[in-house]
């Protein structure tokens, strides 16, 4: 089993639980972190018993305060003096990117419990997951241009597709912090709750996904609904919305589905993600940095 320094990873009755655990630096990002999140969603994209994943923070002031600045979180990549020519250079990639881009690969549904404060790329971050949840005491803020930078993790393309363009504007904009009731009121969070029932919310969704539905249909429909939302035209999802049907319905689970309708008893999918995606999964290209 891996050993993780910054992250906890629980696994119960099919829901994963990752979390962010640097309580005393409010969960402060660093590369290390981020690498094993990226660690931890690799076991989880290959474990076939895991349904549903879910984040949150150590602790109960936040989910994650952001980058780590200081030398010890790797923040001195702002104070390096090496120069690279080339922009192409993988050194010169966003750590950040690099694990949104990995969260948007996953063929688990993720639920983000946002505890705490949520700045930088503790915002950023979220967005890559499915399902965003908030606690009463949530903060978020995109700060970059308080900082002299820009939004970072990919989040120039998330962000305006979850909440629209000119929320994202604004928010980015301004780099405010602003609490969990307007981050739902602008579309970013599906709910607020108290703090104690938070948690207990995430892993209703969670259970409700795996305890009643099939793995694979849920990995097709996360890749389609994030993948084709960008299309130029409605006939690219027909395309693959055609595949799929033709493929999955012919499949194990598509029958076990219908006869545990028909014999009104719940439901044993088969489909293993591992092994049984239909054989057109993945139909897109090839990306940079793949």
């Amino acid at each position: 089993m891996t050993e993780y320094t910054q992250i906890i990873v629980t696994k119960d009755d099919g829901v994963a639980t990752i979390t962010l655990n640097r309580p005393d630096k409010m969960n402060a990002y660093t590369r290390t972190m981020g690498q094993e999140i990226i660690a931890a969603m690799d076991d989880i994209d290959a474990d076939d018993a895991v349904r549903a994943v879910i984040f949150t923070g150590a602790g109960e002031r936040a989910f994650c305060a952001g980058a780590d600045l200081t030398p010890e979180g790797g923040g001195q990549i702002f104070s390096d003096p090496t120069e690279v020519s080339d922009l192409s250079d993988p050194k010169v990639r966003d750590g950040g990117g690099l694990l949104t881009l990995r969260l948007f690969e996953s063929k688990k549904p993720l639920i983000s419990a946002c505890n705490g404060v949520a700045v930088g790329v503790g915002a950023t971050m979220q967005l890559a997951m499915d399902i965003r949840l908030a606690s009463s005491t949530a903060r978020y803020g995109f700060v970059f241009a308080r900082r002299g930078i820009v939004p970072e993790a990919a989040s120039s393309w998330f962000l305006p597709r979850l909440v629209g363009i000119a929320q994202a504007l604004e928010w980015c904009y301004t780099g405010r912090i602003f609490d969990a009731d307007e981050a739902k009121a602008g579309g970013l969070v599906r709910s607020v709750h108290a703090p104690q029932d938070l948690l207990h919310a995430a892993q209703g969704i969670a259970r409700e996904i795996a305890d009643n539905t099939s793995a694979i249909s849920v990995a097709m429909t996360r890749a389609m609904m994030w993948r084709l939302m960008s299309a130029d035209h409605p006939m690219e999802a027909h395309k693959i919305d055609s595949r799929a049907i033709y493929r999955l319905s012919r499949g194990a689970d598509a029958k076990e589905g219908i006869a545990s309708f028909l014999e009104k008893r719940k439901a044993k999918y088969p489909g293993k993600v591992s092994a049984d995606m239909p054989d057109f999964y993945p139909w897109w290209d090839e990306r940079p940095y793949a």
